[in-house]
């Protein structure tokens, strides 16, 4: 097997990444393009040049809420995706190279060169034959819980990674070695246990947060001298435990034992918002949250999930949760 991010210097045959996990093997690209729709999302496959043929493979095995998957198509493709649903996707060549079009943005990968899609984005991708990629999918949800936890507040925005990702620096290759890790994880435990899965999860949703660009990176680097102040904290443990009740920012001063001006100062400086605004950020991931679990056959309307949660402005809520997460609650509710 030709050399790539994954694969070390070697005399003979290497095993295939995620070998034990075997999914589909086949030459049908009708079949191979549901699989993989399974798998990630809906999309157009179609096989480039005269006389092409498809004999492609996958592997797969999922990791708390992220998935492992090795990919190969075995003949140059074009693979097409309208709007990529609710997932990050880590796309490794392991040989080969490949163009991919997310909007106006595009790069050539290979194996110095990774590529991240992530949620909203539109994909066109050229692969051509001979690159096979293993594709890291993490749930948007759990890569946006692990950047309000590294920043201590709500993320403001949707969270937009690089497009590409270089291979050659530190921080990718320490992430590279994290991700090595877990395909042998599970090359060797087709089932690790809970606390292995979350520690190997969280490893390498941390790692691409803290090692890859993105438009949070600033923020994530920021000198800790910028923490917040325990009375700040005090009064974002309060917001965080108790959106859902009518909270004002004199509740708020008057809990954490200062004026309200001595307040909303504390906030500008070390969260750069106001307490309300912040509220309003905790409760709009509140909604999301429980839109996402919710079952769309079921009675539960945006309205009444909305309301629970201190939105009484149908057209404000709309507005600001689209500004937020990319897309209508409703959309959000049917998913």
């Amino acid at each position: 097997m030709p050399e790539g991010p994954l694969a070390g210097p070697s005399r003979a045959p290497r095993r295939l990444p995620l070998a034990g996990h075997p999914l589909l093997r086949t030459q049908d690209l009708d079949a191979f393009r549901e699989q993989i729709a399974r798998s990630f999302c809906p999309h157009r496959l179609d096989l480039l040049g005269p006389g092409a043929r498809l004999d492609a493979r996958q592997h797969g095995a999922k990791l708390g809420r992220l998935a492992l998957h090795y990919i190969d198509y075995g003949a140059r493709v074009r693979v097409r995706a309208e709007g990529i649903d609710g997932f990050f996707a880590v796309q490794v060549p392991q040989a080969g190279s490949g163009v991919i079009r997310c909007g106006q943005r595009e790069i050539v990968m290979g194996v110095r060169t990774a590529s991240i899609p992530g949620p909203t984005d539109d994909v066109d991708m050229v692969l051509d034959g001979g690159t096979p990629q293993l594709v890291v999918r993490i749930d948007r949800e759990a890569v946006e819980s692990r950047l309000h936890q590294l920043l201590g507040r709500p993320p403001r925005g949707v969270l937009r990674f690089d497009l590409g990702m270089d291979l050659t620096k530190p921080e990718a290759r320490a992430w590279l070695a994290q991700l090595r890790w877990a395909c042998a994880v599970l090359d060797r435990d087709p089932a690790p246990s809970p606390l292995v899965t979350e520690h190997l999860e969280q490893s390498l949703i941390t790692g691409l947060l803290l090692g890859h660009r993105s438009n949070f990176s600033a923020a994530l680097h920021a000198d800790q001298a910028a923490s917040m102040s325990k009375t700040v904290r005090r009064a974002v443990d309060i917001i965080e435990g108790h959106a859902a009740e009518p909270l004002t920012v004199e509740d708020l001063a008057e809990a954490v034992g200062v004026g309200v001006r001595a307040l909303q100062g504390g906030f500008r400086r070390h969260l750069d918002t106001t307490p309300m605004a912040y509220l309003r950020e905790v409760r709009l991931a509140k909604v999301h949250e429980e839109l996402r679990a919710a079952d769309p056959n079921a009675v539960t309307t945006v309205t009444e999930v909305a309301s629970r949660w201190g939105f009484w402005h149908p057209g404000r809520f709309a507005a600001a949760y689209r500004q937020r997460y990319g897309e209508t609650p409703s959309a959000t509710l049917q998913r």
